[in-house]
């Protein structure tokens, strides 16, 4: 079993660069059984036990100063099953490694978040998604998982087990890291298609007031809006017959790469040296992304690269409150002073039966605040929680938000079924960090 320090001293920061912890150990298993070793060992020392993806949480959700287990040799696709459309994979595996596997197999995730460094199982138990009509989560294309609880008793579980099994099934897809260590995910696929993509600007306050017919009308729709603007940049991806039809690498590289992360980040430095010319960067940033369409397999559409790093929170609301929220952000900002040079970005999912999923039992949109890293963000989102908690938003496990277990309870109809398997599978707190003490209760 191989143990490896991660950072200066020890330390473990996430991506944004919001988190740190100081592991007492850290231990990378090579198979299932080194990792449930691994746990019995740390509940024999008294130390608490995290596992953490990419660090792409922007909560302290995987932070522990006990053992920190790093899934990275636990990789790779372990069966295809064509004849019921499933694809089990090792909990360490990024997604983009399971993108370019499947793809090469000629199959495909239904819907997938914009980006995929995360592994597998961060993504999944913290709840994230990407945009649909009718496709919601990762999370809730999962047909099967293995955990290992806090006994290091390896449990399966899916929605066609025992009584039992369907209870830990509906809550251990949006685990929180609280139920136990997820080692190997069961996802529904399906043979590869082909999505197109239109992009365009659209003013603010017509992408609002045609909303519910942009929804219903496109299989996946999704919008940027750009602060201190009446701007938004708008993505409608459907289903289509072909023919394929790439991105052009130069339109690529100038969307892509040079708008989106090249100019942007000069942009987000200027707007930290000098907030005054935020808003007149901002309008002129909104000004500078083009209509575009294009046709390609589905990862290569639904996900783009991030290389500007930031912070963010995002809350779901209930999807008939969305326009409402958006207009009482904007009047927010509009009066408040902020400088805000990131765009907000809006997306829906479908109601769906994970215990503690954002979309679960109602119809959901998600809005996403974002500040570039070292900027000063609390206020700005202080301001945004306010509105968000107003609307009953429930915030994204994995980005700042500020509610505990009291406010959860009052949100999320089964949450007591939650804590109550908790309770069964891990009395002692092995899992537990301070993350999951407030948001969960003690």
């Amino acid at each position: 079993m191989s143990r490896t320090a991660s950072g200066k001293n020890g330390t473990w920061r996430n991506w944004g660069g919001n988190v740190a912890a100081r592991p007492a150990r850290e231990v990378t298993p090579a198979s299932v059984d080194e990792l449930a070793e691994a746990v019995r060992r740390a509940a024999e020392d008294g130390l608490k036990v995290k596992a953490v993806g990419t660090g792409h949480s922007f909560t302290s959700i995987a932070a522990t100063d006990g053992v920190l287990i790093r899934p990275q040799l636990l990789t790779g696709i372990r069966n295809i099953d064509r004849d019921n459309m499933t694809v089990t994979v090792e909990a360490g595996t990024p997604l983009k490694r399971l993108n370019l596997a499947l793809a090469r197999e000629g199959l495909s995730l239904t819907n997938m978040g914009d980006i995929m460094e995360q592994t597998v199982s961060g993504a999944t138990s913290t709840g994230t998604h990407g945009t649909g009509r009718e496709s919601a989560s990762i999370a809730a294309q999962i047909k099967g998982l293995e955990l290992v609880t806090a006994d290091g008793s390896v449990l399966t579980c899916s929605e066609k087990g025992t009584e039992q099994e369907r209870a830990l099934f509906a809550a251990a897809r949006i685990g929180l890291g609280a139920l136990g260590i997820v080692t190997a995910i069961t996802f529904a696929v399906e043979p590869i298609f082909l999505l197109t993509a239109r992009e365009e600007p659209m003013p603010f306050d017509k992408v609002l007031a045609d909303f519910d017919e942009l929804w219903a009308e496109n299989e996946h729709f999704e919008f940027y809006w750009f602060p201190h603007t009446g701007s938004t940049n708008t993505k409608r991806n459907n289903r289509s017959a072909g023919p394929r039809k790439p991105v052009s690498q130069v339109s690529s590289w100038i969307e892509d790469e040079f708008l989106s992360n090249g100019v942007f980040q000069v942009a987000q430095w200027v707007g930290q040296a000098v907030p005054a010319t935020i808003p007149t960067i901002a309008q002129v940033s909104s000004k500078a992304l083009s209509a575009r369409t294009y046709t390609d397999i589905p990862y290569k559409v639904f996900t783009s690269p991030r290389r500007v790093r930031f912070l963010e929170m995002e809350y779901a609301v209930p999807r008939e409150a969305v326009t409402e929220t958006l207009r009482e952000l904007k009047a927010m900002l509009d009066r408040s002073g902020l400088r805000v040079s990131f765009p907000v970005e809006v997306r829906t999912a479908p109601a769906d039966d994970i215990t503690l999923s954002t979309a679960s039992g109602r119809d959901s949109a998600y809005i996403a605040v974002h500040m570039v890293k070292g900027t000063p963000y609390q206020g700005y989102f202080t301001a945004a929680e306010r509105i968000f908690t107003a609307h009953e938003g429930r915030p994204h496990w994995g980005k700042v938000h500020t509610r505990d277990a009291e406010y959860f309870a009052g949100v999320y109809p089964r949450f007591g079924e939650f804590t109550a398997l908790r309770d069964r599978l891990d009395p002692d707190r092995l899992f537990q960090n301070d993350y999951l003490r407030r948001v969960l209760g003690a």
